[in-house]
């Protein structure tokens, strides 16, 4: 989408959106650029109330209000007025993007940094490259991914929060009962294959049980597009290469596994499962799958005597092993009331300290090293495997169509398991579609 389109979209959005948006700001969500004024909602004479919008639930919402908390404490001249706002992320901001075309955005966004490029060239987001650098915020103290993400032509738009990894997870019981070392989980693409045969049980067009599906849970293509060795993004040329040949490569592997295990038996499988307790892996239904970090809490929550192991995403090699890490941060809106005493709730959110309290809670790994080493990730079985493998993990490009890009090759993945074209067809289409939106 073009920025003259997008911005066409924004402010259809604004009329549509307009009663509701002010009728939101005069309660909980009200900001006052006036510190000497009372601010409302609990903020009292003196001090400055700051809006935050997120979209954090259980225990990461848990997470955040500890944050706040202890902000609140050491800042007592500022309150912060939090709001749960539903589907941030991943091109779902439209009522974010009202608020900034109205002029009356949040002080502060909770924010993925996937989307910090392309709202960045859009001049949404307030800079802070000169804030942080009076600050003496560098980034030396963040993983290098990540603070890549949160930038955008060499200014910083964006606190790094939070991160994670993705690897196999496998139920170690059901590997000893067909035979396969539980302690030597499969490091190649051909062993992942005949570990899924050997683990899975079938009736008729029914899975009583399935051994892996690519695609399902953290299975995304980038993931196993970068195990092969692929490249996703020219940043030379500022062009997607998603037909890069070894993106081909994949992908063909994803398809023959479709085929070879029925895509509408496995469709009619993955359709009737469930999340939480019902997690078909927790459920012993599906002996491997592809997750991230945060997929630990859920087996510590409903199947705490669960027998698993984790390891690096299988490669054709054996070798060479990658994953690749999202995340969250925190912005302040452009036309934000209150930037100083949102910049001070950034801070503080990005620290170590805020970044201990949220990340001891919501469980999620800090983008500081130190900080999950001091939590202890480092020392555990489980997580230490994600943690040894974030200096090898890849980012999503930095670019203004990420979320395009994304929902380009999730679709790629959908049209070639169904027979829709080649993989090489239908990747060159993937890059002919994100590269003629880049240029626009």
């Amino acid at each position: 989408m073009s920025i003259n389109k997008m911005k066409f979209l924004v402010f259809l959005l604004m009329f549509i959106s307009f009663g509701l948006i002010t009728g939101c700001s005069s309660g909980d969500q009200t900001s006052t650029g006036d510190s000497n004024a009372d601010s409302g909602s609990g903020g009292g004479k003196g001090k400055t109330t700051i809006t935050f919008w997120h979209s954090m639930t259980d225990t990461s919402g848990d997470a955040v209000e500890e944050v706040i908390k202890e902000f609140e404490k050491q800042n007592p001249d500022i309150k912060v007025n939090a709001s749960y706002i539903a589907n941030q992320g991943e091109g779902q901001n439209e009522k974010l993007l009202t608020a900034i075309a109205g002029g009356n955005p949040p002080d502060v966004a909770y924010f993925d940094r996937f989307e910090v490029a392309s709202w960045a060239a859009q001049g949404s987001l307030e800079k802070l490259t000169d804030l942080a650098e009076s600050s003496g915020i560098t980034q030396d103290k963040y993983y290098p991914f990540s603070w890549k993400e949160a930038s955008y032509e060499g200014d910083l738009y964006a606190i790094p929060t939070t991160t994670d990894s993705r690897l196999l997870f496998y139920n170690k019981d059901q590997f000893e009962e067909v035979g396969l070392d539980p302690e030597n989980p499969p490091s190649t693409i051909a062993e992942l294959e005949e570990a899924a045969k050997k683990l899975t049980i079938k009736d008729g067009n029914r899975f009583k049980r399935i051994g892996f599906i690519p695609w399902y849970g953290q299975g995304w293509f980038y993931g196993w597009g970068w195990s092969f060795g692929g490249k996703f993004y020219d940043s030379s040329t500022q062009t997607a290469t998603a037909n890069n040949p070894k993106n081909v490569e994949a992908l063909q592997w994803i398809t023959d596994f479709a085929k070879e295990y029925g895509v509408e038996d496995i469709a009619g499988f993955t359709d009737s499962q469930g999340s939480g307790a019902m997690d078909p892996f927790l459920t012993g239904q599906l002996s491997m799958k592809i997750d991230g970090n945060f997929g630990v809490a859920s087996i510590e929550k409903f199947k705490p005597d669960l027998n698993y192991g984790v390891a690096p995403m299988p490669t054709p090699t054996g070798d060479n092993f990658t994953t690749w890490s999202g995340g969250w941060s925190v912005v302040i809106p452009k036309g934000a009331k209150n930037k100083e005493a949102a910049w001070e709730f950034l801070k503080f959110f990005g620290g170590e300290e805020g970044q201990k309290i949220f990340s001891k809670i919501s469980r999620d790994f800090s983008v500081i090293d130190s900080v999950n080493e001091e939590l202890g990730y480092k020392d555990d079985p489980i997580f230490s495997q994600f943690i040894k493998i974030l200096p090898e993990s890849h980012a999503r490009p930095v670019m203004t169509q990420g979320s395009l890009y994304w929902n380009e090759l999730a679709s790629a993945v959908e049209g070639a398991t169904r027979g829709n074209g080649t993989p090489e067809e239908i990747l060159t289409k993937v890059n002919e579609k994100v590269n003629s939106a880049l240029k626009e």
